[in-house]
């Protein structure tokens, strides 16, 4: 069974687990959070019906109640885990992924993430050693729970006068049209907004340039203000331009500072990722943002922003994590903010791509993947090169490697899903980091 990675559970449905395996996950789910109930929402994919009638019975057999929230995004499942004091929640969700893919995504009490290094590893052991699922003598039962309307009541909250804005919203076929239209009505322009899990018009990832090509020809068409673009479960979002140009989610982390740091006026700590842009810092520093850098996912960011009592934060990937969301990730929340951003900057005669360009100070390479088995002599390599030349200013080694020199910077890491080793780089020109990348790639080239 492939399906046990560092942050969920996921795999290519009925290879990488079956309904059997959501069985045992279920089952062993209730002794490892030590609860007698349990929230469960789901996704629309075709398969998650069958993953959701199993998953029921194995927490049911072991004497715990499921408390059934139906469809759901993944942050209205977090939302309603620290509101109503679950101990545990499941959402049977692959996010991102294809369609022949499924998954869960655990969380305990307050909506804290479960990993594999805080319990994922220890349902997984309990499965492959064939622990015995004796069902107990009080069997729990399936309980509706509708948490919806107290959802968008609290999503309601963020929502700002968008009437100069003419907005294109795709989205992706998945979960975020069950909401979406309840809290921004009818005034954007629509494009797959139809729940559909065999997500017929394109996969719901939007860090795959293909993927976002419908939406920017709407914008283009449109003469849209921007474009916006949900993934499967709608825990993350992102965004094109007036001009169509896709924004490195990253660089949203800076604008959400207009809101949080300046019109609110909260100063503290911001968590960004390890591969975020040094641009993000620079601009957020002014308005009274100190930045706070950890490791990529969900199940170490979520963590972390409430270790550190940061205010918010965000990851390249579009994940954007909220004090106020329990310090957990919404897609429809950080969307609901950063339009706020844009409608008041529109008023004073700014663009969006206006906006971006007063952040993105530096040439950025985008992160590249390498496929190539031996990561840790391969990151070692291009570590030990380029400080053998020049002395880092700053060396991060938590997630692979982040090294920083006066004039560029890079990371490099593992990918804990994929077979790839991803590169980042950033530099002051692009001349300096087109010289950098031809240097990573001799050195990675020996170990392809």
């Amino acid at each position: 069974m492939g399906a046990f990675h560092a942050y969920d559970i996921r795999g290519v449905y009925n290879k990488d687990f079956d309904k059997y395996d959501a069985y045992k996950i279920g089952y062993h789910l209730v002794e490892l959070l030590q609860t007698d109930r349990i929230l469960v929402g789901r996704d629309v994919r075709t398969s998650s019906p069958e993953i959701f009638e199993y998953l029921c019975n194995g927490i049911n057999d072991a004497g715990a109640d499921v408390y059934d929230i139906g469809l759901a995004t993944t942050p209205m499942v977090y939302y309603s885990t620290a509101r109503y004091d679950f101990k545990a929640s499941v959402q049977i969700t692959a996010s991102h992924n294809a369609k022949e893919y499924n998954g869960m995504k655990i969380s305990r009490a307050n909506a804290l993430p479960v990993g594999y290094d805080t319990g994922l590893k220890e349902i997984e052991e309990k499965i492959r050693s064939g622990a015995p699922t004796p069902c107990r003598q009080q069997r729990g039962k399936v309980i509706p729970f509708d948490a919806r309307d107290e959802y968008i009541a609290f999503l309601k909250q963020y929502v700002g006068d968008y009437s100069q804005l003419k907005i294109g919203i795709d989205c992706s076929n998945g979960m975020a049209a069950l909401l979406v239209k309840q809290l921004l009505g009818n005034h954007p322009i629509y494009i797959y907004d139809e729940l559909d899990g065999t997500f017929p018009n394109h996969e719901a990832n939007p860090l795959i340039a293909k993927n976002i090509v419908d939406l920017q020809n709407l914008v283009k068409k449109g003469a849209c203000d921007l474009g916006i673009i949900f993934d499967g479960d709608a825990d993350r979002v992102m965004f094109v331009d007036e001009n169509a140009r896709f924004i490195s989610p990253d660089l949203m982390i800076a604008l959400l500072g207009h809101y949080f740091l300046e019109e609110k006026g909260q100063k503290g700590l911001v968590l960004q990722d390890i591969r975020t842009s040094k641009a993000v810092g620079e601009y957020l520093k002014p308005l009274g943002g100190q930045m706070h850098t950890w490791r990529v996912g969900r199940a170490f960011a979520a963590m972390k922003l409430r270790e550190i009592d940061g205010i918010y934060g965000g990851e390249l990937a579009g994940h954007y994590y909220f004090k106020d969301f329990f310090y957990s990730d919404s897609g429809l929340m950080a969307c609901l903010i950063i339009l706020n951003v844009i409608a008041r900057f529109k008023k004073q005669g700014f663009t969006l791509s206006q906006l971006i360009a007063r952040i993105e100070t530096y040439a950025n390479s985008g992160e590249i993947n390498f496929r190539i088995e031996r990561k840790k002599e391969a990151m070692d390599a291009v570590r030990d090169f380029f400080t053998s030349l020049e002395k880092p200013s700053a060396s991060y080694d938590f997630d692979g490697y982040r090294i920083e020199f006066p004039d560029w910077w890079f990371n490099i890491r593992p990918s804990n899903t994929e077979p790839f080793l991803r590169f980042l780089a950033e530099a002051k020109t692009q001349q300096i980091l087109d010289g950098k990348l031809l240097e990573v790639r001799r050195i990675l080239d020996k170990f392809v």
